[in-house]
């Protein structure tokens, strides 16, 4: 893995944003899920910095941030909007896991200048019911996905702590992304775990119709944290979905 350097944080009203950057090139922004860290990108960071200035967030209430009130999807995009108003990024290539994709949509919408490529992995945009069902859901999503990657979710969601991980939940179970998808101007990879069992593929399938252009991959045999449960084939897609983007 390249060197990286950490604990940046950029501060906004009340919250603050902590993040990590790696690498030199066109910049390219991670977002994490519920009860997620920065940690949970570390298969991929070392493929992607390699030809990308790639910057690991850890959102408010979680990760190296996890001692502030977590906050709602909206909320959540208005601050990365404003970090990225304050680093002048521009050509973002903006990837978001579950929670993570739901709030890379809304930043796309609110800054479709800065945002090139969008990276929608297993998001949350579509899911809805009752927030006690959907938590239920969780053990059968931790054991569909990689063994050795558990106790990651199991102290991520430890430090996060319940009361963030209920707030965010409420959040975006809370907003529909349906209304906006049609008017996104920004070119999208949807990315799914065929066994997500959190958030099932038929979402994905719906989430990447709704989207112009959107392209849409599933990939066998990987659960919900798609990106650590195969991380080649990820980044591979990933990779070939920027790499077409400029040769067009």
């Amino acid at each position: 893995m390249l060197p990286r350097v950490r604990s940046l944080q950029f501060r906004h009203g009340l919250a603050t944003l902590r993040y990590d950057a790696a690498g030199q090139g066109e910049p390219m922004v991670l977002i994490h899920g519920l009860s997620g860290s920065g940690r949970w990108w570390r298969r991929n960071v070392p493929v992607f910095s390699q030809s990308h200035r790639v910057f690991v967030l850890d959102l408010a209430g979680y990760g190296g941030a996890r001692r502030q009130r977590s906050l709602g999807v909206r909320e959540d995009a208005a601050l990365i909007a404003a970090w990225l108003d304050n680093q002048n990024l521009t050509g973002v290539t903006l990837i978001g896991h579950s929670m993570g994709g739901h709030i890379a949509l809304r930043v796309a919408q609110l800054r479709p200048q800065r945002v090139s490529h969008l990276v929608l992995a297993c998001a949350s945009g579509l899911l809805d019911g009752h927030p006690v069902r959907v938590a239920l859901k969780l053990p059968r999503a931790v054991v569909t996905g990689r063994k050795s990657f558990v106790p990651r979710i199991l102290l991520d969601a430890a430090r996060a702590g319940l009361p963030n991980m209920w707030r965010s939940t409420l959040h975006l179970l809370g907003d529909n992304v349906l209304d906006v998808l049609p008017g996104l101007s920004v070119r999208t990879l949807v990315i799914w775990g065929a066994r997500d069992a959190l958030v099932p593929p038929k979402l994905g399938r719906a989430l990447a119709a709704a989207i112009p252009g959107a392209r849409y991959e599933e990939i066998a045999g990987a659960g919900h944290v798609v990106m650590v449960d195969a991380p080649r084939q990820f980044n591979s897609l990933v990779l070939n979905f920027l790499r077409e983007g400029t040769t067009q």
